[in-house]
């Protein structure tokens, strides 16, 4: 059973992805809804565009969050861009990263648990996708070297780490965190 949601827009009957769909539309991101407890977002990134698909799951009362983006891994590279995740995901505190073996496909996954009735809030639903944006934008270019340059996964990993951290607001701007290795979006919801 899903929580209802008593946000900041005095709103109550609403499902979490509701509260996804209503904060898409005030950042004017393009949206679509698959389904009652399904919505996806195409967020633009500095380096690529990020499909993230915000699903709510009642048989675990969790809000699921999987963000992917068009970097399709040939057969042969497999190997080394798991090893890539799996480093990467040795350093993330929450969420982490998935390739898909069939596909090919790589993405950022994480959940909010709301169980017990507990409601979706605003902060939280742009606290998840802040991580996941995070993690992509930071995360995206040791992808490529490892696909397109033919780095190792520490190499590339590495490399990613030794450049200065950016943060973005939603609108995509572009704010230089110098001595930061992380890297931070920064959503600002308007009242109403």
């Amino acid at each position: 059973m899903f929580g209802y949601v008593a946000g900041r827009y005095g709103r109550t009957d609403q499902q979490p992805v509701d509260v996804v769909e209503r904060l898409a539309s005030v950042h004017e991101w393009s949206f679509a809804r698959a389904s009652d407890d399904e919505v996806t977002l195409v967020v633009a990134g500095r380096w690529t565009d990020y499909q993230v698909s915000f699903t709510w799951m009642p048989e675990i009362e969790a809000l699921h969050l999987a963000c992917a983006f068009d970097l399709k891994v040939p057969e042969r590279r497999r190997p080394e861009v798991i090893e890539l995740a799996a480093l990467i995901n040795e350093q993330l505190w929450v969420g982490h990263f998935d390739v898909w073996f069939k596909d090919g496909i790589i993405m950022f996954r994480h959940a909010l648990v709301l169980t017990g009735g507990i409601t979706a809030a605003d902060a939280q639903c742009e606290a998840l996708l802040g991580m996941a944006l995070n993690s992509c934008e930071r995360h995206y270019q040791a992808f490529q070297f490892v696909l397109w340059a033919g780095k190792s996964p520490r190499e590339a990993l590495e490399s990613i780490m030794s450049k200065p951290a950016e943060r973005r607001d939603y609108q995509g701007s572009v704010i230089r965190d110098q001595g930061s290795r992380s890297v931070s979006w920064i959503f600002l919801i308007p009242d109403p």
